[in-house]
């Protein structure tokens, strides 16, 4: 990596004002999280699921909770207990801590479901969830606009089979199956009136913010909804990426690498006392 991209990264950040956070799957690498590249990344996690030639996406459809609702609740109960078990790694507070130095804060848009930029100590009031939160139900159907917390729902999962042992989480007001508040693929019945009252505050922020910069980390080009988002603020954007780190007309800054080894770097670029 050029030592120029770092003094520019950190004179992006010396000037900024409000930090945009922007994070896909590999932002959770460094946890120990999973980061599917193609079916065969997936199937090694599933055998059950490459036994079955299920690829991500027909397992993240909710016709899967229609027709195979132990195995759709296989995989996603499987995910929901990881994702509560994960600790956040030390990059989250590299990261807050930074936000918390800018004169207008931060806010973040991500696309991951995991819920750990609340637990590493995020204001959820700055999180924008573009695909919702696997720690939220609604009803598969759906009956009506209602969401609830899945924090009563503990799956008991046969993880070599991707089947659930335990009762299937079922809609408080119709008693259908519930399936989690997350907007998969082919999926006409999410139900987004959260994340579209997220959307708003971000707006919102947006206009209070002169100077933005926007660090990336992780976002994947398969479904580019983080980095087409990121690439608003092309100029004043940081990727960190270990393998799609390029940004289009080579503005910005790229750093290749994962994104703890980046957020290091990053923080020793700049010291908290040289920003706005």
């Amino acid at each position: 990596m050029p030592p120029e991209s770092l003094t520019h990264a950190a004179k992006l950040l010396k000037s900024a004002d409000g930090l945009i956070i922007t994070a896909g799957a590999g932002m959770g690498v460094d946890s120990g999280l999973p980061d599917f590249r193609g079916n065969a990344g997936f199937w090694q996690h599933y055998p059950a699921l490459a036994e079955a030639k299920l690829s991500f996406s027909q397992i993240a459809n909710p016709n899967r909770f229609y027709y195979q609702p132990e195995l759709a609740w296989g995989f996603y109960g499987h995910r929901l207990k990881l994702y509560r078990q994960t600790q956040p790694h030390e990059g989250f507070q590299l990261l807050l801590k930074l936000a918390q130095q800018m004169k207008q804060g931060y806010f973040v848009f991500t696309s991951n479901v995991d819920g750990q930029f609340q637990k590493a100590g995020f204001n959820s009031n700055r999180i924008y969830e573009c695909h919702g939160s696997i720690h939220a139900l609604q009803c598969l159907h759906p009956c009506d606009e209602n969401t609830w917390t899945a924090n009563h729902f503990q799956p008991h999962i046969d993880e070599q089979a991707c089947q659930l042992l335990s009762l299937k989480p079922r809609c408080p007001m119709c008693g259908g199956i519930a399936r989690p508040n997350i907007l998969m693929f082919n999926d006409g019945g999410w139900l987004g009136g959260v994340y579209e009252q997220q959307e708003a505050r971000l707006n919102a922020w947006l206009q209070t913010v002169e100077s933005p910069v926007v660090i990336e980390i992780g976002a994947g080009i398969s479904i580019p909804t983080v980095r087409l988002f990121g690439e608003r603020f092309m100029n004043r954007l940081i990727r960190i990426n270990p393998t799609d780190a390029k940004i289009p007309y080579k503005k910005g800054v790229s750093l290749a690498m994962g994104g703890l080894e980046g957020l290091r770097l990053l923080t020793q670029a700049i010291q908290p006392t040289d920003l706005i």
